[in-house]
């Protein structure tokens, strides 16, 4: 069967499939005859000369129509779910596995999912977007072929064994975006005949955001549009400031545990809540909250935050040890020695009246744990309950770095690392992903969505504002606000919050920026756990969200963005 016939018989199907579809049935033929599609899929063999970046070729592994379910704003129509695998080149490095879902509907459309932390697992391409809205479809629902991948090798997001292999270490780096990218073209086309395909977009958060970033710096012909939220671009920087976060942890008496966390949170909401104008549970006016807050002098219910003399003396307080450590945590760290990327820094965190992890009843609550300071303190060998980030800089040292599983992660000094100072150079310029000339992505009409929590505590949302900031020295403020806007939201933690958990359609948005001219304004954003339903401006960075003083504080238009 030629392309065209593939496309007119395809044609067909689908609007037969959708007329049927309406009345509640659909004819066993039509249901064969799109098994019989979905399975020609699996025969499919890809040669390397049709991917971008050096590879062995790749191979469809399994095809299968999956019905059409759901009802309302969480119906997905029939599409065929094809697993492929691209074989590397080093046969010592494992292959990249990806998923495409091919709706039957296709809106001409494609959308490539980021993955998160380390990696390893294939995303989820048939779900929600993150900070994705309830309500409205997901992207396969809405016609798009998503795909995605799992960056080239298999484990957990806080595995990374992976990188005693180099072809595996820069497939997770940022290859595997463009290796994988090409491939799903091939099995649309494959798929749809001729007909063009319209628009390709990106979505992440985290290392997804690194990877949304990544792609529009190395590859900008190949996309139209990215959603990057909470990046992790600077990957390996950020490393280096897990290192020295960590080792302030570990040091004797320095851990706080969920007790001294509540009370850290509790002094700093009496202290900054009201700062937008509004006593609601969030702190808006985060720069505002940064000049004032000061842990060693602050007060809980009239005390001193701060243990008498210093000393550890009950859970309603901080000792000294405590306090420099957190203090670790909000403020930025310098580098000496040069780094492959140019990095010079990492920036602080905004932890003052931010979740470290504190107990809750809510079924979230242990993923935000998780994802903070989690359970124990941070220890050679490093506990699995340790911070996130402790266990992810322990992996970067092991496998990344030294190249010793049993090394000693606490005894590197991020900031005088000896020995291993070149090879921590090259491998930001493997992973930091900084670029800042975006002029071809701008000039083929690409846009990009940042959006950052400002209570995030794994990857800082000073960054991000970094980033922002360069992007407009090096492209001029104008040019890019042509083509990106930048979101902070209050309350919002990395990936998810029970204080205030971000939800809005960020793909509806870059739709219409891109697709029909119309750029984002007056956007909203919700919280589906904290307060649900609770609503806020997004407002363009610097701006925040100010209470105007009348009207209930949980409606968005009871507040006006404004800037510093």
């Amino acid at each position: 069967m030629t392309h065209q016939d593939r496309l007119v018989a395809g044609t067909r199907l689908i609007a037969a499939t959708l007329f049927l579809g309406a009345w509640g049935w659909v004819s066993s033929a039509a249901a064969a005859a799109n098994r019989a599609e979905c399975a020609s899929q699996a025969a499919l063999s890809i040669p390397a000369g049709l991917i971008g970046l050096p590879t062995s070729g790749a191979r469809v592994t399994a095809a299968a129509l999956v019905p059409a379910a759901g009802s309302g704003p969480g119906a997905i129509g029939a599409y065929c779910q094809v697993s492929a695998e691209i074989a590397p080149v080093d046969p010592a490095a494992p292959k990249i596995k990806l998923i495409i879902n091919l709706p039957e509907a296709w809106n001409g459309k494609g959308l490539m999912f980021g993955g998160g932390g380390y990696d390893g697992t294939i995303p989820d391409a048939t779900g929600n977007v993150p900070a994705g809205p309830l309500g409205v479809p997901v992207p396969l629902a809405r016609g798009y072929a998503t795909f995605s991948s799992d960056s080239g090798h298999e484990g957990t997001s806080l595995t990374g064994s992976f990188g005693l292999n180099d072809e595996a270490l820069h497939n997770f780096a940022g290859d595997a975006l463009k290796k994988t990218r090409d491939v799903a073209l091939v099995l649309m086309r494959h798929r749809y005949g001729d007909v063009p395909i319209r628009r390709m977009y990106f979505v992440g958060g985290s290392s997804g955001g690194r990877e949304a970033l990544a792609v529009v710096q190395r590859w900008p012909q190949d996309w139209d549009g990215i959603v990057a939220q909470y990046p992790a671009w600077n990957a390996a920087t950020l490393d280096l400031q897990f290192g020295r976060i960590t080792r302030a942890l570990a040091a004797a008496g320095a851990y706080p545990n969920k007790a001294k966390r509540r009370a850290l949170y509790d002094s700093a909401m009496a202290a900054c809540d009201a700062l937008d104008g509004a006593m609601d549970g969030l702190i808006s006016d985060v720069a505002g909250c940064n000049r004032i807050f000061d842990p060693a002098t602050a007060t809980l219910d009239g005390r001193p935050l701060r243990c008498t003399g210093g000393a550890d003396t009950g859970d309603t307080c901080l000792s000294d040890a405590q306090i420099a450590a957190l203090k670790t945590l909000a403020t930025s760290v310098a580098f000496d020695y040069p780094l492959g990327s140019g990095e010079t820094q990492y920036p602080g965190f905004n932890i003052w009246g931010a979740d470290l992890g504190l107990d809750g009843s809510n079924p979230q609550q242990p993923r935000v744990i998780q994802l903070a300071l989690n359970n124990s303190q941070p220890a050679a060998p490093m506990p699995a309950d340790a911070p996130f980030a402790g266990i992810f800089w322990d992996q970067w040292i092991k496998y990344f770095v030294t190249r010793d599983p049993n090394f000693d992660s606490l005894s590197v000094d991020p900031q005088n690392p000896g020995r291993w100072a070149a090879r921590i150079g090259e491998l930001a310029k493997i992973q930091d992903v900084n670029k800042t000339d975006l002029s071809a992505f701008r000039a083929r009409g690409g846009k990009i969505l940042l959006a950052h929590g400002s209570a995030d505590v794994l990857v800082s949302t000073r960054s991000t504002e970094q980033y922002f900031r360069r992007l407009e020295s090096t492209m001029g403020a104008r040019r890019t606000r042509d083509f990106v806007r930048y979101y902070e939201i209050p309350g919002f933690g990395h990936f998810v919050s029970t204080v205030f958990n971000a939800s809005w359609d960020s793909l509806g948005a870059l739709e219409n920026w891109v697709e029909h001219g119309q750029a984002p304004r007056q956007l909203q954003v919700a919280d589906t756990i904290g307060v649900p339903g609770r609503t806020r401006p997004l407002c363009e960075f610097p701006s925040w969200p100010r209470y105007n003083g009348a009207g209930d504080v949980n409606k968005a238009t009871s507040f006006v963005c404004v800037s510093p």
